[in-house]
Formats: C-alpha cells, sequence, structure tokens
C-alpha cells in the first residue's frame, strides 16, 4: 500500500465494496522457500467482507502446499499514467494514478463436499451482470463431464483479517489540477479502464487547495 496517507482514506466498507464488485484478483501464498506463488483468481465475499472464497485448481502450486497459512489477494483497479504537462503547473514529475485494495488473512482448504456450492455462487454472483440473458448454471452440463471438472478444482476461504485500500487520484494537487489532468486521462488511455479512473479522480475530495 502506498504510504502517503492522502491516498489511503478510503473506510474498510468501501474498500470492501470496491473488492467484492471487482471479484478478480492475484492471491498471494509465501512458498516453502520463501518465494511468493502468485494466482489469480475470481472470488466471493462474505456479507460482512470477513472472508473471501474461491478455488484453485490441484495442479496449481499453492493447492499443493499445506493450510492453513498467511495470504493476501491484490485487487487492482483502473490506472493509467499521469503526465506532469497536464497539471497546469510547473515543477511536477510524472507518476501514475491507481486504485488497489489488499484482503490479507489465513487462507485454508475447504471440505471438497463445499465445492458445488461455491461453484453455483460464483457462478450466479458474475451471472447477474449479464441480465437479461437467461443466467446459466451448472445443472446444464452433463453430470458425468461435471464431475470430472470438479475433481480437477479445490474450494479454499481467506479468513479475512485486515483490509487496506489505496486510492491514488492526484488528492494531493490543487482541485483545478486534478481536475484538468482527469480529462487528460479520460482522453489518453494510456492505461486500464481510463474512463472509469477520470471519473474517480473528479469525484476525489482534493487536498491541495
Amino acid at each position: 500500500m502506498h504510504p502517503n496517507p492522502a491516498y489511503r482514506t478510503a473506510d474498510a466498507q468501501t474498500n470492501i465494496d470496491f473488492a467484492r464488485e471487482r471479484g478478480f484478483g492475484v492471491l498471494a501464498v509465501a512458498a516453502d522457500d520463501g518465494a511468493p506463488n502468485l494466482s489469480h483468481v475470481p472470488f466471493l465475499l462474505s456479507d460482512g467482507g470477513e472472508s473471501a472464497d474461491l478455488h484453485l485448481v490441484r495442479s496449481n502450486p499453492i493447492a499443493r502446499g499445506a493450510t492453513p497459512r498467511p495470504a493476501r489477494i491484490a485487487v487492482s483497479g483502473p490506472d493509467s499514467y499521469i503526465s506532469p504537462d497536464w497539471y497546469g503547473l510547473v515543477d511536477q514529475v510524472p507518476t501514475w494514478n491507481y486504485i488497489a485494495v489488499h484482503l490479507t488473512g489465513v487462507l485454508e482448504r475447504r471440505p471438497q463436499d463445499e465445492l458445488r456450492d461455491l461453484l453455483d455462487r460464483e457462478s450466479a454472483f458474475f451471472e447477474s451482470r449479464l441480465l437479461p440473458k437467461t443466467p446459466w448454471h451448472a445443472d446444464k452440463m452433463d453430470g458425468d463431464a461435471l464431475d470430472r471438472m470438479m475433481r480437477m478444482i479445490v474450494p479454499y476461504r481467506l479468513r479475512i483479517e485486515a483490509v487496506d485500500g489505496t486510492w491514488k487520484l492526484n488528492q494531493n494537487k490543487p482541485d483545478d489540477a486534478r481536475l484538468g489532468a482527469a480529462d487528460h486521462v479520460e482522453a489518453s488511455g494510456i492505461g486500464a479502464e481510463t474512463a472509469s479512473l477520470a471519473a474517480l479522480m473528479r469525484a476525489a475530495d482534493g487536498q491541495g487547495g
């Protein structure tokens, strides 16, 4: 997380809501040799944000390790390069605006008989975003084919102990500079989801006067 407190003013609920909406992040677990094992995973947050449910393929190095063990899910949002020319101020330097939320806690493997419920909840959550398309559900699959696929994956739960977020949106700049940079971000397309990032920059509370 960025150490500047100006970028860390979002409360826990805001960070949880952001992570829930994204529903996808990088799971990091320390390997036995000390290096991190990383896996890109969809996940579901519990209603209160106390836990995140996910699944891993059995061949994943994380799935081959023992649990419970410390872990973190890093959730990234929109981001963009920021040119110093966009502020309309002198003596500025390039930077990168972004949103990131970290969910830190203890990863545990769950009983295999919980897998079907997890998969059904995952598909229902993400399919609901595609309405009015008729939601896909696992009952559409041949039972034997579904069983074969389910044997290849295992359910996990991250018990969340800490939630941290960085919302780096030029809050440390004067309002005119921040809003001007947001206009250029939207036009530049240098980064991911720049239109969304520009909207968040415009809505940010400026603290530069």
